[in-house]
């Protein structure tokens, strides 16, 4: 079996002691160090930022309508075409 190398970046805070007091606390009532309790709690905060600004919610109406204008373009538009195609298989589950 090879083993892969992983590489590892460094993030340095400063803060308070009263922020960090916080933290210490919360990451001791979550079972887990101070690191993991930071990094998975950035991680997911960071997901959560990304997606409301990455991604947009239609009804099933405006959906269709969408669809409907793409199908009906003057002239062929092979990136929205993809991004419907994309969304179509990420729906049936073929992310």
């Amino acid at each position: 079996m090879s083993t892969v190398a992983q590489t590892h970046e460094r993030i340095d805070l400063r803060t308070s002691p009263e922020i960090k007091e916080l933290i210490v606390r919360a990451a001791s009532s979550a079972g887990m160090s101070v690191s993991a309790f930071l990094l998975g709690t950035a991680q997911e905060r960071a997901k959560q930022i990304l997606a409301e600004k990455e991604m947009i919610t239609l009804t099933s109406r405006d959906w269709n309508a969408f669809a409907k204008a793409l199908d009906n373009a003057e002239k062929p538009r092979p990136k929205l075409s993809a991004a419907i195609k994309r969304h179509r298989n990420w729906q049936q589950g073929k992310r």
